[in-house]
């Protein structure tokens, strides 16, 4: 099963200021490429105090670094027609079109699942659901809140469920795993 999985990384809690995107790509349930861009957010130099806390990015990283639009000719093609999966993808998906909104982009054909979602149907009668304590369950690795490590472990989390489901293609996707795909 093919998917893409997707992070970003925010500078204040307007959606639309993404600091960082991380991208993992999954061809046949394996990851073939894990890839991530610092972003000059749209309010560059603000930046909030919570969540540079949160994943360390710092105005002077992103200072030279371009900004959403000029990096989409370099992401729209990950995105375009792909399944993507993100942790928590009300989120991401919310940067994502907030974003494009904002930039005036059009959305790209894509579908999504969540897989904070379909964890709860997968692995039953857990206290918490979030991407860091269901990666220590299943050993995953990562240095959370960097969107490349957090896109690389919400594929390896996905992984995990599909094989654990037998999913095997984006049709029988809702009733496996119990999580519906849904349209950008």
């Amino acid at each position: 099963m093919d998917f893409i999985s997707i992070d970003f990384e925010t500078a204040t809690p307007q959606r639309d200021s993404p600091c960082e995107i991380g991208i993992t790509v999954v061809r046949d349930r394996r990851i073939v490429e894990t890839r991530s861009w610092l972003i000059k957010p749209l309010y560059y130099p603000h930046f909030n105090h919570f969540n540079v806390a949160v994943h360390g990015i710092q105005p002077a990283d992103v200072k030279d670094q371009p900004d959403f639009r000029e990096l989409w000719p370099v992401l729209k093609p990950y995105l375009e027609g792909q399944f993507l999966i993100a942790h928590n993808a009300s989120f991401d998906m919310s940067v994502l079109r907030k974003t494009l909104a904002t930039y005036q982009i059009p959305l790209p054909e894509a579908r999504y699942a969540c897989s904070l979602k379909f964890s709860k149907n997968i692995w039953k009668g857990m206290h918490k659901y979030d991407l860091k304590t269901l990666c220590t369950m299943h050993r995953i690795d990562f240095l959370h809140h960097r969107a490349a490590s957090d896109a690389d472990a919400c594929a390896r989390l996905s992984i995990k469920a599909i094989e654990l489901t037998g999913t095997t293609t984006e049709a029988d996707f809702a009733t496996k795993m119990g999580s519906k795909i849904s349209p950008i």
